[in-house]
């Protein structure tokens, strides 16, 4: 199956793209060149997201609007901010990396998001919904206090809409009437604004050309100066001219707050982009420009498949066939859930736009008058749970780890303070691997160790994550955490007895070695258990299943044992480990402690097992660390 319409004509040799070098040479080619680069972005896109995985759909549908936009700004002085940054990939492309592409997602290599240390055209770390509106707005706000011409472009797409702080940015933007900010909407699904019949389209064709906002700007600077009334007439025609436009497209709400708007604009013609972008440039206003895009525009089993190209593994790129995915804890969390939930009819799902992610489609289907997906809006759906626990319902908000922490104040708040019922199950906890620093979901133990009447489960297996959820569906008046990682569960040794207690105990009574871990390490620490022993250690295995609070009990199964290792897949600062050793403190346990987790920082990109031996979390780092103290003894 071909990828390209000129496959023949590229013959795989990239002739533009290879030598593309910054945005300035995107500027050097002619009109006629610029779809051919679009071609040869998209075969280079495919094949490389086809052997590491990526996002894939939303990328290719990026690809005319990023050439567009650095065909008519001046990267990195004038400042694109991408939303997200499932997106950036025909951006990193343009700005010199397409020679490093094939390292994509790649321990030492390029990034999936825009981070900043990889060029100076990478303004912000990228990787979270909502924020690049907010942040475009500061720099177009510091570019006016410091007398400066450049723009501020952000680059957002329809489905960031659901998320609150947007409308935070529009309403301070719509404010600053003269900043130089340009957001760019990048629809590729969502209706923004009813378009009706054919002069609305013509209309909009027209409006988006540069020479409309160049005579546009010229009548409201000769308007605006007229003494004593110009500003307020300049006014009175700009509500005039919107209330005209309203009778054709219906109401626009991006105006109702200030913001100037323009589109729709088809963003697969280039030729039209750049005459939009130039237009917006000559508003010297906040300006939307709303773009329509296909998702996975190119490549056939993308654009029909939107959903399942978002975020992909390696593929057959000649079909389009994706491996099918081994069970993971995502999917038996769903299927846990869909199984309780006609026993209990006030069992009610919520997600924030990741209903596929976490498992939950078959109990949307099957139950959609309890499933509530507020979308990209995580503060929202707490209290909304909360709400829903005061009303009788028993909410279960699943919601990947590292989106959690745009919850704290919720969870102090409107959780924890009112000891509110219910679960909260946090998805992608620990190490998620290829999508690197934006993505881990190292740091949730930490923030939940500093919040009261929370308690928290952390699975190591799929029988572990069936009896936490009955645990809290059925045996807690309080709200509870389940978190576990992204992927399948470890191996499961052959003796292992899945009993739901808040911790277990494997290996010898007299032991003068312990290891004490939780979740899915617990199988290295295991095997680094069994290892010892055949060594003729005598060595205790400590798993926690409930890791805050604490259980103090644990604790006392140390009071015999020399040396304790304790290994977490978490932050040291503040993680389970550091509570651990003192809770053995403040019960006189006098073991020596020895703390192996992630020190503070952010962890970048990489496969998981393969952090996992770099951090000594695995079990011949988990050897390396007990043999490194025990042989100094």
């Amino acid at each position: 199956m071909p990828f390209t319409s000129q496959k023949e004509i590229i013959d795989m040799e990239h002739n533009l793209l290879k030598n593309i070098k910054s945005p300035d040479d995107v500027k050097k080619l002619d009109d006629k060149q610029l779809p051919q680069l679009a071609e040869e972005v998209r075969d280079v896109i495919i094949s490389t997201v086809s052997e590491n995985g990526g996002h894939l759909a939303s990328n290719l549908g990026a690809v005319e609007l990023t050439i567009a936009l650095h065909k008519v700004f001046n990267s990195p002085n004038d400042k694109i901010i991408w939303d997200v940054g499932h997106q950036v990939y025909t951006h990193k492309l343009l700005t010199g990396r397409y020679d490093r592409f094939t390292t994509l997602r790649q321990k030492g290599g390029m990034s999936g998001f825009s981070r900043p240390d990889e060029s100076e055209h990478d303004i912000v770390y990228s990787g979270h919904s909502s924020v690049s509106i907010s942040t475009a707005l500061g720099i177009a706000t510091a570019n006016k206090v410091n007398g400066k011409k450049d723009y501020a472009v952000a680059v957002i797409g329809d489905g960031s809409l659901t998320g609150g702080l947007i409308y935070e940015a529009i309403n301070n933007a719509g404010r600053m009437s003269d900043a130089r900010l340009i957001i760019v909407l990048n629809d590729n699904g969502m209706s923004i604004s009813k378009n009706v019949g054919h002069l609305a389209k013509r209309l909009a064709v027209m409006r988006s050309r540069s020479g409309y906002f160049r005579l546009k700007a010229v009548t409201e600077k000769v308007v605006s100066k007229i003494p004593f009334v110009g500003r307020k007439l300049s006014d009175k025609l700009f509500r005039l001219k919107t209330d005209l436009k309203n009778m054709i497209y219906q109401s626009n709400f991006f105006e109702d707050f200030g913001v100037r708007y323009m589109g729709p604009i088809d963003g697969h013609n280039i030729e039209q982009l750049c005459d939009a972008l130039e237009g917006a440039k000559l508003v010297e206003k906040p300006v939307i420009v709303h773009v329509n895009t296909i998702k996975g525009k190119g490549y056939l089993p993308a654009e029909e498949n939107p959903s399942d190209f978002h975020g992909v593994g390696p593929f057959n790129k000649e079909n389009g066939d994706i491996p099918p995915a081994k069970t993971n804890f995502s999917e038996k969390f769903g299927e846990f859930l869909y199984n309780q939930a006609p026993k209990d009819k006030r069992i009610c799902a919520i997600t924030a736009a990741m209903s596929l992610g976490t498992g939950l489609r078959k109990f949307s289907e099957e139950f959609p008058d309890r499933f509530y997906d507020v979308g990209i809006a995580e503060e929202h759906a707490i209290p909304f749970a909360l709400g829903l626990s005061k009303s009788g319902l028993l909410p279960v908000f699943v919601v990947y780890s590292t989106f959690l922490q745009r919850c704290y104040d919720q969870l102090m708040h409107d959780c924890a303070l009112q000891n509110t019922r219910m679960i909260i199950a946090v998805d992608r906890a620990g190490i998620v691997g290829d999508d690197g620093e934006t993505h881990n979901g190292i740091y949730d133990t930490a923030f939940f160790n500093g919040i009261p009447n929370i308690t928290v489960y952390s699975p190591a297996y799929y029988c572990d994550l069936n009896n936490a959820l009955v645990n809290c569906l059925y045996h807690s008046n309080g709200p509870c955490v389940i978190r576990y990682p992204r992927g399948a569960e470890p191996e499961k040794p052959d003796d292992y007895i899945c009993d739901g207690r808040l911790f277990s105990v494997l290996g010898d009574e007299d032991a003068d070695i312990a290891i004490v871990t939780y979740g899915r390490i617990f199988a290295d620490a295991y095997k680094a258990m069994l290892t010892l022993k055949a060594e003729g250690k005598k060595v205790k295995l400590i798993k926690l299943n409930v890791i805050v609070p604490v259980p103090v009990d644990s604790v006392f199964e140390l009071k015999d044992v020399k040396n304790t290792f304790f290994f977490e897949e978490g932050v040291k600062s503040g993680g389970v480990g550091e509570h651990f050793a003192m809770t053995m403190l403040e019960n006189e346990i006098k073991s020596d402690f020895c703390l192996t987790a992630f020190p503070d920082c952010f962890v970048k990109q990489g496969k998981t097992e393969v952090i996992l031996n770099e951090y000594n979390l695995d079990c011949d780092g988990m050897l390396k660390v007990i043999r490194g103290i025990i042989d100094e003894q």
